[in-house]
């Protein structure tokens, strides 16, 4: 399903030309001009990221952005016309999640707010899980979720639908990144000491794998095949568990 975009901005031409460029990469967006209105969307709409102009002319864009904050984690990308560290650090520490100066380049713009989104769904997903003490880790554009056996697909939200051994494999890789495992290590992390099966069935299964998981399974970009040796996870790896 397509991402809510809230464009707050008095200026119409960045609007109209936004709304424009993001609706073509299959965004939906509304945009307003006062702070009055972008609070009148907020309690109407479920708005998935706000674009936030700092100098609006009825708020300041700062003060929104931490007021936004009060009640809700929504992605924030706060927009200004000055290209000053003082801003962009007094903006994230209000809470926003990124700052872009104008003018911008398109390309990169929605780059950002894609990054965003992508970080918001999963902290909220991360938060959702730990409630119940599962152990939750994230690479690439997948999260995986110890406890409840499951790995799912930041954008999507689908399922990879792993079998067992598929998922015991890729946890043990997931749980030790950019380390090179050889094959028995694998199975002994995945079934334990006492399984035995052949170099070839481990192979088998990376194969199986990474047709579920790889944008390209022909030319990997999570596993990674060290010739002679095993696998290994070649992506960074975020851990997110229950705090007491």
């Amino acid at each position: 399903m397509s991402e809510h975009i809230l464009i707050v901005d008095d200026d119409s031409q960045i609007t109209s030309f936004l709304k424009r460029y993001l609706e073509k990469q299959d965004f939906i967006t509304t945009c307003v001009g006062t702070g009055r209105e972008m609070r009148e969307v907020l309690k109407k709409e479920k708005i998935d990221l706000c674009v936030l102009d700092i100098g609006l002319p009825d708020a300041n864009g700062f003060e929104l952005t931490q007021e936004i904050r009060k009640s809700s984690n929504l992605p924030i990308i706060v927009l200004s016309a000055r290209d000053e560290s003082f801003d962009r650090i007094f903006g994230l520490e209000f809470g926003a999640d990124d700052y872009v100066t104008k003018p911008f380049e398109p390309r990169e713009f929605v780059a950002r707010i894609r990054s965003v989104l992508r970080r918001s769904k999963v902290e909220a997903l991360a938060q959702q899980e730990t409630e119940v003490g599962n152990s939750i880790l994230q690479f690439g554009h997948w999260v995986m979720n110890v406890g409840e056996r499951t790995l799912t697909h930041i954008e999507s939200n689908k399922d990879a639908g792993l079998t067992s051994m598929e998922f015991d494999l890729l946890r043990v890789l997931v749980e030790q990144p950019r380390m090179v495992l050889s094959r028995d290590q694998l199975l002994d992390g995945a079934r334990g000491f006492n399984a035995i099966v052949g170099d070839r069935t481990i192979d088998v299964h990376i194969m199986r794998l990474r047709k579920k998981i790889e944008p390209s399974h022909h030319q990997p970009r999570y596993i990674k095949t060290i010739h002679g040796i095993g696998y290994c996870l070649s992506d960074d790896v975020v851990r997110f568990k229950k705090t007491a």
